[in-house]
């Protein structure tokens, strides 16, 4: 981990740690819940010097890519003040993202301010999108893998006899 790296995850860390949604999941890989929106913020190098924080929302899983959709999300990309949408057809999944500066000068109110605005903008657009195209959002799935796999180990345990 270079340097840049190393005082991004400082100032990460500093900054949210206070923060009950916030968690910590592995070296440079951090996440903060907000409503029914999960912000991914990983800290990735950029050359051997410098860091890159990138705070990443999926919203949409199995949704249907429609021009009306993706028309919609790129007026929207020309009216945010920073942040785009985003859409990856390998899983039918619709993001929301935005990358900033890490290292030294990597600014806990600047990361705040990038953080809260991906989080309430994905919180906000996946119900929309929900209802008006399909899909999933990261919230339910995440609720249906969990339980999944607190029942797939013993799927009869529940199960009352008829004696």
């Amino acid at each position: 981990m270079n340097a840049a790296e190393k005082s991004s995850c400082e100032t990460i860390e500093s900054t949210l740690s206070g923060n009950k949604a916030f968690r910590k999941i592995e070296e440079r890989m951090y996440v903060v819940k907000q409503g029914s929106s999960y912000v991914m913020i990983s800290v990735v190098p950029w050359g051997d010097d410098r860091a890159i924080v990138r705070c990443v929302a999926q919203l949409v899983r199995g949704v249907r890519m429609e021009p009306s959709l993706a028309l919609q999300l790129l007026a929207l990309n020309s009216l945010l003040r920073f942040g785009a949408f985003a859409y990856t057809r390998e899983d039918n999944l619709v993001l929301f993202l935005h990358s900033i500066l890490g290292g030294p000068t990597l600014d806990p109110e600047e990361l705040l301010a990038t953080i809260r605005d991906v989080a309430l903008i994905a919180d906000e657009w996946d119900d929309r999108i929900i209802r008006n195209f399909g899909g999933q959002r990261m919230q339910d799935l995440l609720e249906e893998s969990a339980m999944a796999r607190i029942l797939g180990g013993e799927p009869d345990a529940f199960e009352l006899s008829a004696d």
